[in-house]
């Protein structure tokens, strides 16, 4: 399933495409009854939860989806309302574990995507819970980011024999930083 592309070319291509485990209906569902039972409306609503549950969450299970490109991140999930993201790899920050005893229990963990330019301090970004294999996914993830940010940096470093767009608002600055210098 590897579909590497060279840094440059035109459309990003898929690399990986993540499953996710089957249990997460199960802890869905146990989430929410016990949300249910903790509130008076709720526990009215379990039965009804009990009917149309399992046809929401295998929907829900369905829509499910997330691929790593070459480029970015993307993730679509929902039923009633759909949520899709996309994060480009170089905005990445890091990728946490989150392994609750609910979470274990299921034999499930949470990937908590950080990425640069939160508002508030020490926020996620994004949120997967139950992929299959959620430690190799998040090597493939972060390999792929340091290789966007690797292959940027390298073009910014080496200019083609054109030179690189940026260079002559750079020597601009240089020698207007010069003239200041030497004033002071």
């Amino acid at each position: 399933m590897e579909n590497r592309m060279s840094s440059g070319s035109g459309k990003a291509r898929q690399i990986y495409k993540a499953t996710f485990e089957p249990r997460i209906k199960t802890y869905i569902n146990v989430t929410v009854i016990t949300i249910m039972v903790c509130t008076v409306v709720g526990i009215l609503l379990i039965p009804v939860w009990l009917i149309a549950g399992r046809y929401y969450l295998n929907r829900y299970f369905d829509s499910l989806h997330c691929e790593l490109t070459t480029r970015a991140l993307h993730f679509k999930k929902g039923v009633l309302f759909t949520t899709e993201r996309t994060i480009p790899l170089d905005k990445i920050q890091d990728l946490a574990f989150k392994e609750g005893p609910v979470l274990r229990y299921f034999g499930l963990s949470s990937l908590l995507i950080e990425t640069a330019g939160q508002s508030a301090a020490n926020s996620v970004d994004m949120t997967l819970t139950g992929i299959v294999d959620s430690s190799e996914f998040r090597m493939k993830v972060m390999d792929q980011r340091d290789e966007v940010t690797y292959n940027r940096s390298s073009d910014f470093s080496s200019p083609d024999e054109h030179g690189h767009p940026l260079e002559p608002l750079l020597k601009e600055i240089s020698e207007t930083l010069k003239r200041i210098e030497s004033k002071g």
